[in-house]
């Protein structure tokens, strides 16, 4: 005759595993965003601000509320190697 609560312990066992892939994964995504939730449905102005922060900051999540540009900002961008690898080709 079965005992009724034998079967908490693999119960337990599944819950608990579940529980650490899914505090793991938090973990990894809040440390790989710099301690900020991670974002979903970007558009193309988040892609562009995301841009814009890593050039004024150096980091992916970085913001700054310097209203003035560092002086680096004028030439880290891309459009400059882009336009270079055209050749001049419209």
């Amino acid at each position: 005759m079965p005992v009724p609560f034998e079967s908490l312990i693999p119960f337990a066992i599944i819950s608990g595993m579940f529980l650490v892939t899914g505090t793991g994964i938090r973990f990894a995504q809040t440390k790989r965003n710099e301690g900020k939730v991670a974002r979903y449905s970007l558009d193309d102005w988040d892609r562009k601000m995301l841009q814009r922060d890593k050039q004024l900051t150096g980091t992916d999540r970085g913001q700054v509320d310097d209203p003035v540009a560092p002086a680096e900002f004028k030439v880290n961008s891309a459009w400059k190697v882009y336009d270079s690898l055209r050749n001049g080709i419209a």
